[in-house]
């Protein structure tokens, strides 16, 4: 299913795609890659699913729609980070980002243990299965909610023109410090246009980096 079909009045990217979403190479590294990323979540399921019911005692993962490669919709999977009904309780956040994103330095529905995971990015590590399923990549653009894509314009839907990533330029260099739904949109249009096997590899590696050092991280 695509954003078309869900709000037929929009458009979405165009039918052409990057070619990094027709790269064998880009997807034998997401395969292996995602293999690796599974065998850490097999590690740390027990512990972090034990640390997320005694802290809120719901669901241990969490899913959600979102928009990949030329606006179809998929489920993204995360571990759960915030109470019950967060959703239903996001208007009540105020937005301290600008444009077609939402984000919020304090927000009250983060749990004690989801913190840790944000700050951490633990949260994460199930997106290894959409890599593996093929609706993610390791490296690309991150994956909108539909109600942000109907709010785009034609420039912002070029983002769909390539697979969704686990990571991506504006991640690698900044994460949560970037706000500007603009400045993000400037840096994924630059990965496509600089793109190479060599690029997602340096991304991977930075990403790794400002994990480790918490860069940009809350």
């Amino acid at each position: 299913m695509s954003v078309t079909e869900n709000y037929g009045s929009f458009r979405f990217a165009p039918d052409e795609v990057h070619p990094s979403a027709r790269s064998l190479p880009k997807r034998c590294i997401d395969v292996v890659g995602s293999l690796i990323g599974l065998l850490v979540l097999a590690i740390a399921l027990l512990p972090i699913a034990t640390a997320i019911k005694l802290d809120s005692p719901r669901a241990i993962f969490y899913k959600q729609k979102r928009c990949g490669l030329r606006g179809h919709c998929f489920t993204l999977y995360k571990f759960r980070t915030m109470v019950k009904n967060a959703d239903h309780l996001k208007d009540l956040v105020p937005n301290e980002a600008q444009g077609a994103i939402f984000k919020n330095s304090c927000d009250p529905r983060v749990t004690w243990v989801g913190k840790f995971l944000r700050r951490t990015s633990l949260d994460e590590l199930p997106q290894f299965w959409n890599v593996l399923r093929g609706e993610m990549s390791l490296v690309g653009t991150r994956p909108p909610t539909p109600s942000e894509v109907v709010q785009y314009s034609e420039r912002h839907f070029l983002r769909l023109k390539v697979k969704p990533g686990l990571t991506g330029v504006w991640q690698a260099n900044g994460r949560s410090i970037i706000k500007d739904f603009e400045q993000i949109v400037d840096m994924d249009l630059e990965y496509q246009r600089l793109w190479s096997l060599g690029y997602d590899l340096w991304l991977i590696w930075k990403t790794i980096f400002a994990l480790l050092f918490q860069v940009g991280a809350y």
